[in-house]
């Protein structure tokens, strides 16, 4: 084990001399998990991380697929508070062996993930977490609501700023049939906003009076798994999702929806599913794409075939939407750090602040104009740029002690003067909406604010081939275990031996004895399909692939997908045979 934890020195290689060399950092070796020195360049107009450990060799990856949003992101670069409250003492820090968080983290919990159950009722070819019968030490992993609980008391107790935020996910957190339960636990310990990570398929199933359970429990919103809108890129949950937001119009519930973006198999979507996400924004407030992280053993061919990273997202929705949001559109997750600054400065209550590291997301905010029904991004009419800086250097003197310091009044006066009002998509009142927001804590403008725009995010979660210390430490996607340990996303994921997979081994039941103990088969919960047969709905999304000549006809052919008889019929509705 000290030989395993042994940081490699940095060793100056000839071949440094060959390269653009942006920064250094460490990384640990795919194959043995070895901390060792890694470096970020840039070559023919992307970033490339590289590093070579002393066993295993070298590893050559793709880091961020465009030099120059690299290097525009990189000026929104910002440290957090962290947290006063570590569990692991200094001492004993060794990133990433020993997550808890410690005091080596810089940036504070955001949202927190509490996983209620391992147990998923589908077995995506892609997914890394729900539990595989059959295979050796599988264990179902379901903390106690008591367990629970004591894991929300450590999220709450983390200083300067008491985490709020909680996702509660899976597998597939429906499956728990105690999940109400859980939810009110959660909620009556101080949590703010919960989200509910799902594939909706249970919610399909049982209806609009589940989703208004979900929303009277405390569910904030859901985060509905959503790939792509033919069967052929969302097989998963294509039939069902229609049903989903059906339900969730009637419990007044908001939706996210996330796809799993992965190259050469739904990447040419992208477009349509902001457009589905359009057709919809009375109930969908979001769209976060996720390029998908890469684990397991993979060759460099495979790695390359379905690499994808967040600037190649970012292009393909420009081609894809023909221009109407571009790349210019998009801004690293940090670059909102001022605004929380100002929040912060006028409330007197420590406040979030997105420290992430400038390259693990990205985000806009998009209108739709009501004259041309075009999406309008917020950077055609509101100067974001500007407004960012001058946040800047009025908080910068809100600190330095300044007289004159930045006043609410003086920053709505100031907020107006960068909204061009000819280029604001026609019914919208955006000035007056943020000042009744700010000024006059007017929850109805809130209201208004989300049924006018939908967010769309970017994350990228690392994995072993592209992991990167600096990012690592910056996480602030945490998740909460039995043994009130606080651990980076991309700690207990990317490195699942020490903790992902350790955990829930420790903590969880052998499948063979969850079996006897409940009386039924881990595989008995699986979804046979049950909404593929009957009625199809019209709002399945085929329909946007067809208008935009993008339809593929062998995937209107799976079995159980009737878009092709449905957009052709009168009735908008077809019967389809069992």
């Amino acid at each position: 084990m000290a030989q395993l934890l042994q940081i490699e020195p940095k060793k100056k290689k000839k071949e440094e001399k060959d390269l653009h060399i942006l920064r250094h950092t460490q990384s640990i070796c795919p194959e043995c998990n070895r901390l060792i020195s890694a470096i970020v360049y840039e070559k023919d107009g992307k970033v490339y991380m590289t590093k070579t450990c002393p066993v295993h060799g070298e590893t050559e990856e793709l880091y961020f697929g465009d030099y120059e949003m690299y290097q525009r992101f990189s000026t929104y670069w910002k440290d957090g508070k962290g947290t006063l409250a570590p569990n692991v003492p200094l001492e004993r820090c060794m990133c990433p062996y020993n997550c808890g968080l410690c005091s080596n983290h810089i940036s504070h919990t955001a949202l927190a993930n509490i996983i209620v159950t391992n147990r998923c009722d589908l077995t995506c070819w892609y997914c890394f977490f729900y539990v595989k019968k059959g295979l050796e030490g599988a264990y179902v992993y379901e903390p106690s609501i008591e367990e629970i609980v004591e894991m929300v008391r450590m999220l709450r107790s983390e200083r300067p700023v008491p985490g709020n935020s909680v996702q509660i996910t899976g597998g597939e957190p429906t499956l728990r049939e105690d999940l109400i339960d859980i939810i009110r636990a959660i909620k009556a310990e101080g949590i703010d906003h919960i989200q509910l990570n799902t594939n909706g398929i249970n919610i399909a199933l049982r209806g609009p009076e589940y989703a208004i359970a979900l929303r009277k429990a405390g569910v904030s919103n859901l985060y509905l798994s959503f790939d792509g809108v033919t069967p052929r890129t969302n097989p998963k949950n294509h039939w069902e999702i229609p049903y989903v937001l059906d339900a969730c119009r009637k419990a007044n519930l908001g939706i996210v929806l996330v796809p799993t973006v992965i190259k050469s198999v739904n990447d040419h979507e992208l477009g349509l599913i902001i457009r589905f996400a359009q057709r919809n924004m009375d109930i969908v407030r979001a769209v976060n794409f996720q390029p998908v992280s890469l684990t397991g053993r993979l060759t460099k061919t495979e790695r390359e075939k379905y690499r994808i990273t967040i600037p190649d997202c970012i292009h393909r929705i420009e081609e894809q939407t023909n221009g109407e949001i571009t790349a210019d559109d998009w801004f690293p997750v940090p670059s909102c750090t001022p605004l929380s600054d100002f929040i912060q400065f006028i409330t007197r209550k420590p406040k979030y602040e997105l420290s992430i590291h400038f390259a693990c997301g990205a985000g806009t905010y998009v209108f739709v104009d009501k004259e041309s029904n075009k999406l309008v991004p917020i950077t055609k009419f509101v100067d974001i740029k500007g407004l960012i800086e001058f946040l800047d250097e009025e908080i910068d003197e809100i600190k330095s002690g300044k007289p004159g310091a930045l006043s609410v009044a003086k920053f709505l006066f100031k907020f107006n003067s960068f909204i061009d009002k000819s280029k604001e998509p026609k019914g919208l009142n955006f000035g007056k909406l943020i000042t009744d927001i700010i000024v006059y804590n007017s929850y109805e403008a809130v209201g208004q604010l989300q049924l006018k725009s939908l967010f769309l995010g970017m994350m990228h979660f690392q994995d072993k081939y592209n992991q990167d210390e600096e990012r690592l430490q910056r996480c602030d996607i945490h998740y909460l275990t039995p043994d009130l340990r606080i651990i980076p996303f991309c700690s207990f994921n990317v490195i699942p031996e020490f903790y992902r997979d350790r955990i829930q081994q420790k903590y969880g039941i052998p499948v063979p004895e969850w079996e006897k103990s409940v009386g039924r088969k881990l595989e008995d919960g699986l979804y046979r399909g049950t909404l593929r047969r009957g009625k199809h709905h019209p709002n399945c999304g085929c329909d946007l692939a067809k208008q935009n000549g993008n339809g593929d006809n062998k995937a209107d052919q799976l079995p159980g997908c009737a878009c092709s008889v449905i957009h052709s019929s009168k009735t908008g509705q077809a019967a389809i045979s069992s």
